[in-house]
């Protein structure tokens, strides 16, 4: 898109965006602020942003010391815990790269990932090392290896070479740098997708790109230095859904959870309690899990004014209910990518809809993505890339164009269709945007079921499954049928104390919302259904395991 110039207001002007001054002003402003990171034992770590930034200083010092150069990408394999955090900002203020590295993909993709973003150092936790040596084999170009732990390094048994330890490193740095005037469209970070569909692809950052979208996700939440906020979601998952950047801006007391699973939520939950965490985030399947765990608990948390973001796919009606009912906890829910960082959306109430629209009116708006941010640009277009109404019913592709959304995939010349000419990203999600602004996906391209000419929702019916009291999980996919092109199979996982639930009786429920020819000819019960790294619904494994169903023999 052509920029037009105007008459300049300040060409001298270069004062830079960078990341690293966005941690100066909250040490100026919030040194005392609390940081407390969850050890492997389960005990807190607790110190301040003041004692944060001191070792960010002699992180910066100590990847110098080892060589690690101006432009240089660095491998990040690790928990969320406060060195985590130090190194968000300690390795890019150097000018050095981050790329998160997602401990969960496989082993060659994980090491395809190393290798096509160039990464010459890693930094892993102890406890991951066994994922390092997994790849070490397939990755030549590494250079060496920070371990992140406690021991002498003399006392690690791995076949890594060369290794530092972290600790030492910094205990050994000087505690002040000098950073330098880093321009601000430098890369900060590297995400990855997940690769569910070929080879992960890259997508780098700017350090411009972090800072304003900070602001943005600071703004439009709100968070304040009044907050608290629990890390819950990976930090290597699209830098953590931007949750560390922004409430260092805003000056939030942070919590990091440490290495945990879905048998941890009761200590993680009793963790918001204690803390008193106003603001978190994590995609269905943990929030599900946590609400679980708290319907069976005797005296139930007071979450009143915690707002629990929630992405990565829909969240059911029940679950966002569940959570109102049960502890007062608000599940706001967001929509985004790795390539549009995470935060597109946020689901706001607006006031006038709250006296305009009935409480069952307003949970079904609950349902939808929310109002695009602050700061993007989004179109709806169908095939022939015409542009669609908003009027909440015309469904076509989601292209989103902003400050911090990519415009091209790093080293990935075969993926260029995924962007267009006046810098829009296609988001490969169908959708529609209402008269008010509210953005609903109707399904992933992918996944959007064709039968008879006809188009199925897979995440409405998802979604309507999951409203029966007796399902826990749900996933629909559309599989390959003789005569009508596809047709929708339903996996179901039942919630305990439902064990005698009849597949007649979710046909009949699914009756109440779907017309007859809609409802899948086959719905199973599983015990539990395949997801990709980031929690996400696997359906191209599920397509693949299920794909001969429907054919007649």
């Amino acid at each position: 898109m052509k920029i037009v110039k105007g008459f300049p207001a300040d060409p001298e002007g270069n004062y830079q965006l960078n990341m690293i001054n966005m941690m100066k002003h909250a040490i100026r402003n919030f040194s005392r602020q609390e940081i407390i990171s969850r050890k492997m034992d389960g005990t807190l770590f607790r110190y301040t942003y003041r004692d944060s930034y001191e070792r960010m200083q002699r992180l910066a010092n100590a990847l110098n010391s080892i060589g690690v150069k101006v432009g240089d990408r660095v491998g990040v394999l690790a928990w969320n815990h406060h060195q985590h955090y130090e190194i968000y900002y300690g390795l890019p203020g150097t000018g050095a790269v981050m790329v998160s590295l997602n401990l969960r993909l496989a082993p060659q993709d994980l090491a395809y990932v190393i290798n096509h973003s160039g990464a010459k150092l890693i930094i892993v936790d102890e406890d991951l090392l066994n994922v390092a040596e997994s790849i070490v084999s397939l990755c030549k170009l590494i250079k060496g290896y920070i371990i992140i732990t406690d021991k002498d390094i003399n006392e690690i048994d791995t076949n890594l070479k060369p290794i530092y330890g972290y600790e030492a490193l910094l205990a050994k740095a000087s505690p002040i740098f000098e950073w330098p005037n880093l321009d601000e469209n430098s890369a900060y970070a590297a995400c990855y997708t997940t690769g569910t569909t070929g080879k992960p692809k890259g997508v780098y950052y700017s350090h411009r790109n972090v800072y304003i979208q900070a602001l943005m996700f600071a703004a439009q939440l709100p968070m304040s230095v009044n907050d608290v906020v629990f890390q819950l979601v990976p930090m290597f998952h699209v830098l953590g859904w931007s949750k560390p950047q922004a409430a260092t801006y805003a000056g939030a007391k942070l919590i990091f959870s440490g290495k945990w699973n879905l048998d941890d939520l009761e200590e993680l939950t009793e963790i918001m309690v204690q803390e008193k965490v106003t603001v978190s985030a994590a995609v269905p399947a943990v929030f599900m899990a946590m609400l679980e765990f708290i319907r069976k608990m005797e005296n139930k948390p007071d979450l009143t004014g915690t707002r629990l973001i929630c992405g990565g796919s829909e969240p059911p009606i029940a679950l966002m209910r569940g959570f109102w009912d049960e502890c007062g906890g608000e599940i706001i829910h967001s929509y985004g990518s790795t390539e549009a960082m995470a935060i597109t959306t946020l689901n706001f109430f607006k006031p006038w809809l709250k006296t305009e629209l009935s409480e069952e009116n307003l949970w079904d708006l609950k349902k939808k993505q929310g109002t695009i941010v602050s700061g993007l640009d989004v179109k709806i277009i169908d095939e022939k890339a015409n542009q669609l109404p908003h009027d909440g019913k015309s469904s076509g592709e989601i292209l989103l164009r902003g400050p911090w959304i990519t415009r091209s995939y790093y080293n990935a010349p075969e993926a260029k269709d995924s962007f267009t000419e006046d810098g829009y990203f296609k988001s490969g999600d169908a959708g529609s945007l209402d008269p008010e602004g509210y953005l609903k996906i109707t399904d992933r391209i992918k996944d959007v079921i064709k039968s008879g000419g006809e188009w199925i929702s897979s995440i409405d019916m998802e979604n309507t499954l999951m409203s029966h009291p007796g399902v826990l999980e749900a996933a629909v996919v559309g599989i390959q049928h003789p005569k009508w092109d596809e047709r929708p199979l339903a996996l179901v996982v039942k919630r305990k104390g439902f064990e005698s639930m009849s597949i007649d009786e979710i046909r009949d429920h699914l009756a109440k919302s779907f017309a007859k020819w809609q409802i899948p000819d086959e719905i199973i019960f599983v015990n539990s259904i395949p997801r990709t790294s980031v929690g996400k619904l696997n359906k191209k494994v599920i397509r693949m395991e299920y794909k001969d169903i429907y054919i007649k023999s």
